[in-house]
C-alpha cells in the first residue's frame, strides 16, 4: 500500500454510525449520558482531532441526525433502510459513504476513521494516536484502538450435549470437562479486543472488502476508556467513571 507524499497532510474522514432500532436499550444510541446524548460524546472527541478534517455520521433516522448535526456533525443523507437492520454489516455502511461523497462531493479522503457512539470514554489521543501510526508508516494498512480483555478467551466455558442425553460444561475450545478447572491468569498470553476505534488507509476498503486489510497495528488503552456500552449497566458504569 503506498504512503502519502511527503509533507502533504493527508485527508482524514472520520465516520461514525448511528442505527436506530437498538433491541438491548431504546435509542441507545441518543440516550442521556451525564446530561448528553450517547453519541454526543464521540463526536466532541472527533473534532477536537488534529487530524480529522472531515466528520460524518451515518444514520436511518431523522431525529438521530439532528441531534448530530446539533454538536457539529455532518450528516449527509438518511442511510438505506437495506444497510440498517440488524445483520448489517459495519463495512457496507462505510463503503456506502464513500461512494456518496465521491460521487456527489468528488471527496477522496486518505484516511477512513471509523469511530462508535457506544465507546464514550474514549479520548482525542486515543484518535490521533491511531491515525498517526498509519502516517508515520507507509507499510500500515490500518490501526486499531485494543484493551486488554478482562477475561482471557481461553477461559470461555460452553454446555454440550453428553452421554444419557445429559448436559455437560466444557471448554470452548475443547470437549474436556477436565480443563474448566481454573488455571492462574498469569499463564496466559495477554488477549485484546478492540476498542471501536479504527483508522485504515481508503484504498484498503476497496481493496480487500475490509476496514482493515492484512497489515494491521494497534494502540492499546486502558480497560476503563474501551467501555462498550450495551445495557443500562454499561450507562451507570459510565456515569461512574464520568463522576
Amino acid at each position: 500500500m503506498p504512503g502519502f507524499v511527503k509533507n502533504k497532510k493527508p485527508n482524514v474522514m472520520g465516520i461514525i454510525g448511528i442505527r436506530s432500532g437498538s433491541k438491548g436499550v431504546e435509542n441507545k444510541n441518543i440516550r442521556s449520558l451525564a446530561g448528553k446524548p450517547l453519541v454526543g460524546w464521540i463526536i466532541e472527541k472527533a473534532l477536537k482531532s488534529r487530524h480529522i478534517n472531515r466528520l460524518v455520521v451515518s444514520t436511518d433516522s431523522e431525529e438521530y441526525k439532528n441531534i448530530a448535526e446539533s454538536f457539529g456533525a455532518e450528516v449527509p443523507y438518511l442511510r438505506p433502510l437495506e444497510l440498517s437492520v440488524d445483520s448489517s454489516p459495519e463495512f457496507d455502511y462505510v463503503e456506502h459513504m464513500l461512494n456518496y461523497l465521491k460521487d456527489n462531493d468528488n471527496y477522496h479522503p486518505d484516511i477512513v476513521v471509523r469511530m462508535m457512539a457506544t465507546v464514550p470514554l474514549q479520548t482525542v489521543e486515543d484518535i490521533d494516536s491511531c491515525i498517526e501510526i498509519i502516517i508515520n508508516d507507509a507499510a500500515i494498512d490500518s490501526c486499531v484502538v485494543i484493551a486488554e480483555a478482562r477475561q482471557h478467551p481461553l477461559k470461555a466455558l460452553k454446555i454440550v450435549d453428553g452421554e444419557d442425553n445429559k448436559k455437560k460444561l466444557v471448554t470452548y475450545f475443547s470437549e474436556s470437562g477436565r480443563e474448566v478447572t481454573p488455571i492462574a491468569r498469569q499463564n496466559y498470553e495477554k488477549a485484546y479486543y478492540r476498542s471501536n476505534i479504527i483508522a485504515c488507509r481508503t484504498p484498503v476498503i476497496y481493496d480487500t472488502g475490509s476496514l482493515t486489510g492484512d497489515n494491521v497495528s494497534y494502540h492499546i488503552i486502558d480497560q476503563k476508556r474501551a467501555l462498550d456500552i450495551d445495557n443500562i449497566i454499561d450507562f451507570e458504569i459510565a456515569e461512574l467513571l464520568i463522576k
